[in-house]
């Protein structure tokens, strides 16, 4: 979503997509019904369809920008480390700071796609950032050394979501802490002969 200044108001897609974020993340996408994100975004139903489409479309947009945010919160965290090792580590910090940020309720993309159909929009965006969780994981463990990235990165997956199902499940921000200390003693057990 774009910054502006204060003078600037949303445009109606915008708002729509920043009513949806909230709802959609604060209830779930399959509960909140459109009447609720059009009266929270303060637009007519039409323009939801003409700035979307369907809700499935909604849905699609909602998670497509938590993705990128993801994305942009995980490769900045990388950036801020010097070897591969620590860059790998960087993830699960950044977990932990999601993790405490108010109102965390999990995975959105796990949340949406406990009741989608395998053929729907949020099974596809998931999908997709399923797979760039993976390849971010094989490509710092292809960098750090590892005798096989591809079993390491799958390894730090199972302990970023199970991370994820506990800091949620449990309410314990600490989570990521756990699985920084557990993703450690992997790294060093998958690069230790190279």
């Amino acid at each position: 979503m774009a910054t502006r200044t204060t003078a600037e108001r949303p445009t109606a897609r915008e708002r729509l997509l920043t009513a949806a974020n909230e709802l959609f993340y604060e209830e779930g996408v399959h509960t909140v019904g459109i009447d609720r994100v059009i009266e929270r975004a303060g637009v007519a139903k039409a323009t939801l369809y003409s700035a979307y489409g369907s809700k499935d479309e909604l849905i699609r947009a909602y998670l497509s920008v938590r993705h990128e945010l993801r994305r942009r919160r995980l490769t900045e965290a990388v950036a801020r480390h010097d070897t591969p090792r620590e860059q790998l580590l960087a993830v699960f910090d950044a977990l932990g700071e999601a993790f405490a940020e108010p109102g965390y309720r999990g995975c959105a993309f796990a949340n949406a796609s406990a009741e989608a159909r395998p053929d729907s929009s949020i099974t596809e965006v998931s999908d997709d950032v399923r797979r760039w969780v993976r390849e971010l994981f094989t490509d710092l463990g292809t960098a750090a050394g590892a005798a096989d990235p591809a079993q390491l990165a799958q390894q730090l997956v199972v302990l970023y979501d199970g991370a994820g199902l506990k800091a949620r499940m449990d309410r314990d921000p600490g989570a990521a802490a756990t699985a920084r200390g557990i993703a450690a003693l992997l790294i060093d057990a998958a690069t230790a002969a190279h």
